[in-house]
């Protein structure tokens, strides 16, 4: 499983809360930051149309994504990796 979180950067308190949940997790992730350049935000926001961050991708699959501290869906994860 390959989980990318698409962040807008330290000052973000959500996607800080989603990183610690997901490295409390044991979950590995790759973190984009979308300030850094155009393709990474033209992404988030015309593929996916989010207009918030984070934006959480697993496994590079388009009905796979979430925005924003999802807990809840992180800990699915978990059980789906398990099964």
């Amino acid at each position: 499983m390959s989980v990318t979180v698409y962040s807008a950067g330290p000052a973000c308190p959500q996607c800080t809360a989603t990183f610690r949940h997901l490295e409390a997790r044991g979950i590995e992730f790759a973190e984009v930051d979308i300030r850094d350049g155009d393709s990474a935000r033209e992404y988030v926001t015309e593929e996916l149309g989010y207009t918030q961050a984070p934006v959480v991708v697993v496994d590079d699959e388009p009905e796979n994504h979430w925005y924003g501290f999802r807990p809840d869906l992180i800990d699915r994860l978990i059980i789906g990796a398990a099964s």
